[in-house]
This record gives C-alpha cells, sequence and structure tokens, in this order.
C-alpha cells in the first residue's frame, strides 16, 4: 500500500505564525491510510493557483472500508452502546479541542479556502465549536413520548439513531458545515462517512484527528476525501448507508437525490443554492440597510448559498440609497487573506473563477448596467472585483441563475405588491430580508416571501439554535438548532397491552 502524505507547511504571516504537520490520507477506522489504489489528488492555493499539497483520492473501495469501519463502530462502541450523555461529554471536548487550535484551523481555512484569516478566525472556527457545543447539550435530550390510548394499553415512541450516515460538504464553509454535519449526527448516536470537497480537505482532516483526542472511539467518524462523481455518488447510492445529507448546488442535489432513491431508498436532506432577494422600503434606516446589504452579498466573496445577490430599493430612496451602497462597495479591501484589513480573498478556483466572469459579461450582453466591479483584481490568483448592476429585469440570466461569486443585481420597486412577485418570481427559496422601520409591514412581507429564513433589519445572522434550510429547490429538511436532530433520527413507536383480552 502506498504511504499516507503527509502535509508540512510554515506559516509566517501578519495573523499567524507557526507550523502545521498533519497527514492528508484518509481517515478511516480511526486511523489514516492511503487510498487503496494509492492515487492523490491536488489542493489549491485561489491566492496564486499553485499546490498547496496532495491527499489521498478515495474512490467507492474506500467507501466501502470506511462503511464498514463505521458499521463495526456503530454495533460496538457508539448507538445504542453509550449513553446520550457519554455522547454529550465527547462533544463538549470535541467543542473544546476546535478552540484551542483556533489559530491554527483559522490559518489552514484560509490557506485552503481564501477567506480572510480574520473572518476564519471571527466567525468559522469559533461557530463550528459552537456548533458541537449546542449538540453536545442536546445528546441525552431527544426523548420520545408517552402517548395515552386507553386504560387497558400504553404506548410510547423511542428516537433511535439511524445508523451509518453518509454525508457531503462544500468548499463555502468547510469546517462550518462540517461542524453542522456533525453535530446533530453524533449527539443522537449515528456514524459517519463523509466527503469534504475535493478543493478544501484540510481543515477537514484535521479536525478527524481532534476528534480521537475529544475521544471519539474509532470508526465513528470516517472521512474519504475524493471527488463527487466517485466519492459523492458512492456515499449517495451505497447499500448499507440509510441516510445522505448533502450541500452543495441545486444540480448536484438532484443527482444525490436520484441516486438515494435507486439504490435503497434512503433518507435524504439537501441543502442547496439560493438566488436570494433582499428588499429595502423607503423608510429604511438606509446607511443600515447599505451596510448590511453589502455584507449580505459580499460577505465570503459572494460564496454563500443564501447570499443577498438581489436587491431591491423603493423609489423614494434609490438614488441616495444607490450613492452610498456603491462608495460602501468601492471601499471593500480585497487581497491578501493573511493580511488584517482583508475583506474579500480570492474565487475557489479558476473553474469558478471563469464561470462568474461568464454571468458578467452575460449581464452587460442582456442590457443591464454596470455600475462598478466586473474584473479581475490584481494579476494571480481568482480574484474578482466586487460587482453591482443596475436596470436589470427578471428575464435576464443574472436575475435569474445563482451566481455564488460577488456580484449583485439592484431593482428599482414601487409598491409592496410588485416587490413581493418579483422576489419570490425565482425557482429558490432559501433566505431572504426585509429593510423597514415599520415591523407591521416588516413582518407582514416576512410571512409573504417563499424562503425558510427572513432577516429583518439585517443579513447574513445565523445561530446554532435557529434552523436553517430552504423552500422549493433550495432544498428538503432543516440544519441547526432542534429541527436538525430529526433528520437523524427514526421514531419507532412501541404497543403496549396491559389488560385488554385477546380478540379471539
Amino acid at each position: 500500500m502506498s504511504p499516507c502524505p503527509v502535509f508540512k507547511h510554515t506559516f509566517d504571516t501578519p495573523s499567524f505564525k507557526g507550523t502545521v504537520n498533519m497527514p492528508t490520507g484518509l481517515f478511516i477506522g480511526g486511523e489514516f491510510v492511503a487510498s487503496v489504489d494509492g492515487k492523490t489528488l491536488d489542493t489549491i492555493d485561489p491566492t496564486n493557483g499553485k499546490v498547496i499539497t496532495s491527499v489521498s483520492e478515495g474512490n467507492s473501495a474506500d467507501i466501502d472500508l470506511a462503511v464498514d469501519a463505521a458499521q463495526k463502530a456503530y454495533d460496538t462502541v457508539w448507538g445504542e452502546n453509550v449513553s446520550g450523555a457519554g455522547r454529550g461529554k465527547i462533544l463538549m471536548k470535541f467543542a473544546e479541542l476546535i478552540e484551542a487550535n483556533l489559530d491554527e484551523l483559522a490559518a489552514l481555512e484560509s490557506l485552503d479556502n481564501g477567506k480572510a484569516f480574520s473572518i476564519a478566525k471571527g466567525f468559522d472556527v469559533p461557530e463550528a465549536a459552537a456548533c458541537l457545543r449546542y449538540y453536545a447539550g442536546f445528546a441525552d435530550k431527544d426523548g420520545g413520548k408517552v402517548i395515552n390510548v386507553d386504560s387497558s394499553k400504553m404506548a410510547y415512541t423511542r428516537h433511535e439513531p439511524i445508523g451509518v450516515v453518509g454525508q457531503i460538504i462544500p468548499w463555502n464553509f468547510p469546517i462550518l458545515m462540517l461542524a453542522w454535519k456533525l453535530g446533530p449526527a453524533l449527539a443522537t448516536g449515528n456514524c459517519i462517512v463523509l466527503k469534504p470537497s475535493e478543493m478544501t480537505p484540510l481543515t477537514a482532516l484535521r479536525v478527524a484527528a481532534l476528534s480521537l483526542e475529544a475521544g471519539l472511539p474509532k470508526g465513528v467518524l470516517n472521512i474519504v476525501n475524493g471527488y463527487g462523481l466517485t466519492v459523492g455518488n458512492a456515499i449517495a447510492s451505497h447499500m448499507k448507508i440509510l441516510k445522505v445529507a448533502f450541500t452543495g448546488s441545486t444540480l448536484v442535489g438532484r443527482h444525490v437525490m436520484k441516486a438515494a432513491a435507486s439504490s435503497n431508498l434512503k433518507n435524504v436532506t439537501l441543502e442547496l443554492g439560493g438566488k436570494s432577494p433582499n428588499i429595502i422600503f423607503d423608510d429604511a434606516n438606509i446607511d443600515e440597510a447599505v451596510s448590511w446589504a453589502c455584507f449580505g452579498i459580499f460577505f465570503n466573496h459572494g460564496q454563500a448559498c443564501c447570499a443577498g445577490s438581489r436587491v431591491f430599493v423603493q423609489e423614494g430612496i434609490y438614488e441616495e440609497f444607490m450613492k452610498k451602497y456603491l462608495a460602501k462597495v468601492e471601499s471593500l479591501t480585497l487581497g491578501d487573506p493573511f493580511h488584517e484589513a482583508t475583506f474579500q480573498g480570492p474565487q475557489i478556483s479558476q473553474v469558478q473563477y471563469d464561470r462568474i466572469m461568464g454571468h458578467i459579461e452575460s449581464g452587460k450582453k442582456e442590457g443591464a448596467t454596470l455600475l462598478t466591479g466586473g474584473k479581475r483584481h490584481g494579476t494571480e490568483g481568482f480574484y474578482i472585483e466586487p460587482t453591482v448592476f443596475s436596470d436589470v429585469h427578471s428575464e435576464h440570466t443574472i436575475f435569474k441563475e445563482e451566481i455564488f461569486g460577488p456580484v449583485v443585481v439592484v431593482t428599482k420597486f414601487k409598491d409592496e405588491a410588485a416587490v413581493i412577485a418579483l422576489a419570490n418570481k425565482t425557482e429558490y427559496g432559501l433566505a431572504s430580508a426585509v429593510f423597514s422601520r415599520d415591523i407591521s409591514r416588516a413582518i407582514g412581507v416576512a410571512n409573504k416571501i417563499h424562503a425558510g429564513t427572513v432577516w429583518v433589519n439585517c443579513y447574513n445572522q445565523l445561530h446554532t439554535a435557529i434552523p436553517f434550510g430552504g423552500f422549493k429547490s433550495s432544498g428538503i429538511g432543516r440544519e441547526l438548532g432542534e429541527y436538525a436532530l430529526a433528520n437523524y433520527t427514526s421514531v419507532k413507536a412501541v404497543h403496549i397491552n396491559l389488560t385488554a383480552p385477546g380478540p379471539m
């Protein structure tokens, strides 16, 4: 068997100085191993397009090994073999270890993904720890119910772990999406086979090592690097995986659902794309609306499924809003993720860069007005200037399709009925926002928008305790909060005869 690859890197940046030394094999049965065929894949630094390191590349045979390891752990050391309190104690320690390694994990996240180190350190990694801690508290509290029937019979329900579950996470928030998936699945007693994105595998592998240090038994968590067509498909179609959770594009989500249905009809949850409306009424606090609208689209370089990529501004404040909005957008700092002032780093890859630039060209060709941005930033890496279009109509491609980059379309509207119709004119329904100082109007509009999340006078505000997920083509099921526990449990009903005589 080929040796397991190892990554050693010394960071010497204004934000972080230190050395990381970690295996980058597949994590199966509590060990880092090379893939069955010995293949590796490169992970690329998006600031310059150069190779950071190589990691083992798995295939369906490696998924088989990971499933076997997970099933063995479920049957012997996890699932019903350990109390909820015991699982909670391990998850709590897991969260503490992520916090103890905050700088190192943030540095890996920035290196692999390109996001600003200050944001990875201030948001992504702490929120990942908070997510695990939240579900640690639920590990011994997801109980069933006693149901009254009549005096001759009683019944109760049990919430049981599903067993071996598959999880596929994206590249835009690697460590945060990892925690969103692991937290509820581990708290409820499941064992996991997880595929990180082939573009951002490093933090998942580092967290895998921390899971052992936290006391997670070997085989409970297995991580297999690889591509969607091989590893992802093997997870979605595996006959011994009883549930699959996927976060990513709507297009790929459809393939996951088909594979799940055509194999063993496994349970599916999907958190998919969005084209989220951000509605700003003429009674809004303009300065606050400008700030939140800017953050709503350009946070994480526009690479967020819930990004506020369609901004609707009422005609009474349109001119003033746009003047302040463009000034805010043009003040954003692009550059090295490890510089403290950087807000926006590069896009994740050349493919993503090309796709976004293609949408920008399509906006110009279809008659939208490019107000700012639209060009490459710098001479290397995958940087794109923050881009704002106006005069955008509902039939324009950039109005309808998810761009997943730093591109926003701004549309003027006259009245409430018109903007609600435009906001809902999309196949997606993930997130949305309403800005108004009239709380009655804000709540009324929020109730009419077809989306799983509505922010009022803010944007991109997530919390571990609050469910997140979409309507329509934005997905199935909910992540976070108590709602996510249902994704990873099966409900069993038990009927007990007390005094009723036999039927014959």
